[in-house]
C-alpha cells in the first residue's frame, strides 16, 4: 500500500534501490519527474553538483554508478507529506561512503532529491563508541602525559613533519574545517597572520555584532550554549573562537604569513613560503585550503582626486568604530551592511554623517527575517518543532538554485507586506530599494554576488529620521575637503570611509600563487544566474567553493557561519579520500568561464 507518506516514499527507494543494484538506468530515470532536479555533494559525484532533469541524472548515472556501487536506500525517520506531495529523510550507501539524504516526490515520482557523503567507510570519526581511551592502563617509567604529548606533536608539525594540509586563513572557516580534519585523522596546520584565533573579529569596527541569529551560526561540533545571545558581540565571537582552537587541539600557526606558495610537479606537493613569528619557514603539504574570508581584497573605487584628500580616508574593514567624532563630517561611500553599521557608529560618536548610495540595496528587518525567512529552520521554534541545526542545513540545501528563488519570493512579498510602513518611509526619505531582480530577497542575492543588502539592526532608522543624511549617485571625483556627485553636489567630509566591497575570492590566488593559477581557477561565488554580478553560463553551484577546482590539490573555503559549517564537513571527506588514497573520480569538473 501506497496511501501513507512513508509507504510511498518507502516503494519510491526499493524501486529505486532495485533499478541501481542491477544498473538498470533506464527504470531508474523513470522514477523522476522530467522536471526534476538530483543535487549531489560527494555521494555519487565526488563534486558539488546538481543534475537537472532526466538527461542530465541520466549521463551522471551512466558515468559513476560501476564506482559508486550505491545501494541499502531506505527512510531515517517516518514520511511526512499530503495531497500527493511527500518529504522524506533517506539513507543509503556506495562502496566507499555512507550517505545521508531528503527526498521530494510529487504524485509518485521524484521532484527532488538531495544525496550527501556522511563519512567514509573504515575512516569514520573517532567518536562514541569508537572513541579513543587516550591513556594505557599500565604503569611504565618514563610515560609522558597528555600535555607532553601534545606539546611534542606541535613543535614537530611543520619542521621535522610535513601537515597533509596547510589551510590558510585562521577565521571561522579556516578553524572549522580544521575541526572537522582533527577529527578524520588528517594531519593539518593552520596558518594565520593575526596573532590569536578570533583576532579577524576582534579587529573590526567596536560596535559590530553578528546580523544573523544564534541557531544559523554555530560551529561544527560544538554548539554555542543555550543562554548565548541571539546576536552576538564581535569579542564574543573572538573569544569563543580561540577557545575552540584550544579545545579541538587544532594546530593553529597565528602571527604566521603566507608570503607565496607554487606547485612542485615533481613531489606532487605545494611548497608554501611563510613568517612565523619573523622567521621564514617552508610547508609541503599535499592539499592547499585558502580561507580568506567570504571575498578577496577590498575594493576601494580609483576615484579622481582621492590622493588629495586632506582628512582620513579608508576602506570600511579598516574602519575601527568609537572615538570622538564631534564637529566632524563623514561620508561613507555604499549601502549595504557595513555602510549603515558604520554610519550608525560614526552617528554614535558625535559625527554628521552622509551615506551616498550608488545602486539600490535590499533591507530586511532583523525581526522579519528571523521569523519569516529563518524560523521555520533556524529558531527555538524550529528546534521544538524536531528541526536541528543539522536538518536546517540539509533543507536548505535540499531546493537547487533554480527553484530556490521562486521559493523565496513569497517569504519577501509577506516581509513587504508586514513592513509596508517601514519601506514607504525608507523610499519617503529617497532609499532606493530593491528586493532582488526576481523578488527572491536576501539569501538569493547572497548566494549570487554576496553583496546588495542590509540587515536593519536600528540604522534604517537614522536614515528615516534624517540623522544620518542620504544622497544618491556616482561619486565624481574628491577635493581636498569633500566628495563630489555626479550631478554636482559637494559633500565635505573630514572622513571618508569606502563601504565599496571586496573583489573575489581568487584574488588571494594572484599575489600568493600566481595570476595564471588565479586564471586558471577562475571566479568564485555566484552561480551563473545572469543576474547583476553573477554572469552566466548557468552552473547550479557556487562557483569553486568546497570542491575540486581547475587546479589539483587546490582548494576554496569560507562563506559565512553557516556555510562554512556545513560544506566543511563535504570538503573534509573529499580531503581525506585523498589522502587515504581511495579513487575520487570527479564527475564534470566546472570550466572555468571568468577570471579574476
Amino acid at each position: 500500500m501506497t496511501d501513507t507518506p512513508t509507504a510511498a516514499a518507502q516503494a519510491w527507494l526499493t524501486e529505486l534501490d532495485t533499478a541501481l543494484q542491477r544498473r538498470d538506468v533506464d527504470a531508474a530515470v523513470e522514477l523522476f519527474e522530467d522536471d526534476s532536479y538530483w543535487r549531489d555533494f560527494v555521494a555519487f559525484t565526488w563534486n558539488l553538483k546538481t543534475l537537472e532533469g532526466k538527461a542530465d541524472i541520466r549521463q551522471m548515472l551512466e558515468a559513476t554508478l560501476d564506482h559508486v556501487q550505491p545501494s541499502d536506500w531506505a527512510l531515517s525517520e517516518d514520511a511526512t507529506g499530503s495531497d500527493g506531495s511527500v518529504e522524506a529523510w533517506i539513507t543509503f550507501e556506495t562502496a566507499a561512503a555512507r550517505g545521508y539524504g531528503h527526498l521530494r516526490l510529487r504524485n509518485g515520482k521524484c521532484w527532488t532529491l538531495l544525496t550527501t557523503m556522511q563519512e567514509l567507510k573504515g575512516f569514520e570519526e573517532k567518536k562514541g563508541t569508537r572513541r579513543e581511551k587516550s591513556v594505557a592502563h599500565e604503569i611504565i617509567k618514563g610515560r609522558r602525559s597528555w600535555l607532553e604529548q601534545k606539546e611534542e606533536r606541535e613543535a614537530r608539525l611543520g619542521y621535522e613533519e610535513q601537515p597533509y594540509t596547510v589551510i590558510i586563513g585562521g577565521g571561522q572557516g579556516g578553524i572549522g574545517l580544521a575541526a572537522r580534519l582533527r577529527r578524520l585523522g588528517v594531519p593539518t596546520l593552520v596558518i594565520e597572520k593575526n596573532e590569536k584565533p578570533g583576532d579577524s573579529w576582534r579587529n573590526r569596527y567596536k560596535s559590530l555584532h553578528l546580523h544573523d541569529p544564534v541557531w544559523y551560526d554555530h560551529m561544527p561540533y560544538l554548539k554555542f550554549p543555550d543562554d548565548w545571545p541571539v546576536f552576538a558581540a564581535k569579542d564574543k565571537i573572538g573569544d569563543w573562537l580561540e577557545h575552540y582552537t584550544a579545545i579541538m587541539e587544532l594546530n593553529y600557526w597565528g602571527g604566521t604569513e603566507c608570503v607565496g606558495a607554487e606547485f612542485d610537479d615533481g613531489t606532487q606537493e605545494w611548497v608554501v613560503s611563510a613568517v612565523r613569528d619573523g622567521s621564514p619557514v617552508t610547508l609541503r603539504p599535499k592539499q592547499l585550503v585558502f580561507a580568506l574570508g567570504v571575498s578577496g581584497y577590498p575594493n576601494i573605487p580609483a576615484f579622481d582626486g582621492a590622493g588629495s584628500f586632506l582628512g582620513e580616508q579608508r576602506h570600511s574593514s579598516q574602519h575601527p568604530g568609537g572615538g570622538d567624532w564631534t564637529g566632524k563630517k563623514a561620508v561613507v561611500i555604499g549601502s549595504n551592511n557595513s555602510a549603515h553599521d558604520i554610519c550608525a557608529d560614526l552617528w554614535e560618536h558625535g559625527a554628521d554623517v552622509t551615506m551616498v548610495q550608488r545602486s539600490s540595496t535590499h533591507i530586511a528587518r532583523s525581526e522579519s527575517l528571523m521569523d519569516l525567512a529563518l524560523g521555520d529552520l533556524y529558531s527555538e521554534r524550529a528546534l521544538a518543532a524536531g528541526v536541528t541545526t543539522e536538518k536546517a542545513d540539509l533543507l536548505f540545501a535540499s531546493l537547487p538554485m533554480r527553484i530556490l528563488p521562486e521559493a523565496q519570493v513569497p517569504v519577501y512579498q509577506a516581509m513587504a507586506e508586514r513592513d509596508a510602513e517601514f519601506y514607504s518611509q525608507l523610499e519617503a526619505a529617497g532609499f532606493d530599494l530593491d528586493f532582488g531582480v526576481d523578488g527572491s530577497g536576501l539569501f538569493v542575492k547572497y548566494l549570487r554576488r554576496g553583496s546588495g543588502y542590509y540587515i536593519d539592526v536600528g540604522a534604517s532608522q537614522l536614515i528615516i529620521d534624517g540623522r544620518v543624511q542620504l544622497k544618491s549617485g556616482e561619486v565624481a571625483k574628491i577635493t581636498g575637503n569633500a566628495v563630489v556627485l555626479a550631478d554636482g553636489t559637494e559633500l565635505e567630509a573630514d572622513l571618508i570611509v569606502y563601504a565599496t566591497g571586496y573583489g573575489s575570492m581568487n584574488g588571494w590566488l594572484a599575489d600568493l600563487v600566481s595570476p595564471e593559477v588565479a586564471d586558471r581557477v577562475g571566479k568564485c561565488w555566484g552561480y551563473g544566474s545572469d543576474t547583476p554580478k553573477d554572469p552566466g553560463p548557468w552552473e547550479g553551484e557556487l562557483r569553486n567553493m568546497w570542491k575540486p577546482t581547475n587546479v589539483p590539490q587546490l582548494w576554496i573555503h569560507g562563506g559565512n557561519l553557516h556555510q562554512s559549517r556545513h560544506y566543511s564537513a563535504y570538503l573534509a571527506l573529499q580531503l581525506k579520500a585523498r589522502m587515504e588514497g581511495l579513487e575520487t573520480p570527479v564527475y564534470e569538473l566546472q570550466p572555468t568561464h571568468h577570471t579574476r
